[in-house]
């Protein structure tokens, strides 16, 4: 029924970090603990991803300089250990509930990925969906992403495809990046 989610960066591990997507579903910090205010609606057995680019504290890619005053005293309280670098908050409802059920984690280092290569198929196929919608909304992150690039990421993570939905993004990619010549 009813789901909100919730991350939280720690600004000791994390120094940048974009939501991918999810523009039409941003909720105010103060509700996500009020079951009165609706966030998305997902059907029992289907699931959701949710894409972030972070950028590691100290990497040489931060392009926004450092808070003077932020939570990185925070960090270091014993409930926020300085190795999380976030925190996870899921809040439900069941399908016949009237309030909500909450589930956190904190994201350590050992769920932590160092090369997409890695990850599942679902995963980087994903990250190659949320690419090329970036990529045709043409943002500033992914101007030196190519289509082939996103065409090679998804090509290698096809995977199972018994509905052809796959099969038919490649053709949408192969598509927009004949038009873009």
């Amino acid at each position: 029924k009813d789901v909100k989610i919730q991350v939280e960066f720690n600004p000791e591990r994390i120094a940048e970090y974009r939501l991918i997507g999810y523009e039409t579903r941003a909720l105010n910090r103060e509700d996500f603990n009020n079951d009165r205010i609706d966030a998305g609606e997902i059907g029992s057995g289907h699931s959701v991803t949710a894409i972030y680019e972070i950028t590691p504290k100290g990497s040489l890619a931060q392009r926004i300089d450092d808070l003077r005053y932020s939570a990185a005293e925070a960090a270091k309280d014993e409930t926020n250990p300085s190795r999380e670098m976030a925190f996870f908050k899921i809040r439900y409802k069941a399908p016949d509930g009237d309030s909500s059920k909450l589930l956190t984690t904190p994201v350590t280092d050992p769920l932590a990925v160092d090369d997409i290569a890695k990850t599942s198929d679902d995963v980087r196929f994903s990250v190659a969906v949320a690419g090329f919608a970036q990529k045709l909304r043409d943002t500033d992150a992914t101007a030196n992403y190519t289509y082939g690039s996103i065409l090679g990421l998804a090509s290698a993570a096809r995977g199972a495809d018994p509905f052809g939905y796959r099969a038919e993004f490649l053709q949408l990619v192969r598509l927009a990046d004949s038009l873009d010549r």
